[in-house]
């Protein structure tokens, strides 16, 4: 277990897959005429791509400009002070081939409006990243020189 400078446990690829898998509601941050925006998203994870449904508008213009996106999923306890984090940063695409389309039909990928959605889009999860905040973990300034987690740069 690795644990990164302000005491979060780096969570490795596999385990942040695993709870990409788990959720079905995220958060899409897009660029809007240079301004930063956040929207929820239904999704699924196929393979190791999320995907959501939307229509003509906003949500569909900022994800498929060849822009890079960041698609967010957590789960927090505030009373606890727990919970994790799971971070992905890719360039989504809308996807137009029949056969894809078709394939993900069976996905059953739901919508966040209750509009019709006839777009679908992918993000990758070439970059992914996530952080636990495990509650009673003392921070430990020192295990950083012990490769407990990451060296400041």
């Amino acid at each position: 277990m690795h644990v990164d400078r302000n005491g979060l446990e780096v969570l490795e690829r596999e385990e942040c897959l695993r709870l990409l898998a788990g959720a079905t509601i995220g958060r899409l941050g897009i660029t809007i005429g240079a301004l930063p925006v956040v929207l929820p998203v239904n999704f699924r994870l196929v393979g190791e791509r999320i995907v959501f449904r939307t229509a003509v508008g906003t949500k569909l213009d900022g994800a498929t400009r060849n822009a890079v996106v960041a698609f967010e999923i957590d789960d927090i306890e505030p009373f606890a002070h727990a919970g994790w984090s799971v971070i992905v940063t890719d360039v989504a695409h809308e996807v137009t081939d029949p056969a894809e389309l078709a394939a993900l039909a069976r996905a059953n990928i739901p919508r966040w409006a209750p509009t019709r959605a006839d777009h679908i889009v992918e993000v990758p999860t070439t970059m992914v990243s996530g952080r636990r905040l495990v509650p009673g973990r003392p921070f430990d300034p020192l295990a950083m020189g012990r490769g407990l987690a990451p060296q400041p740069h």
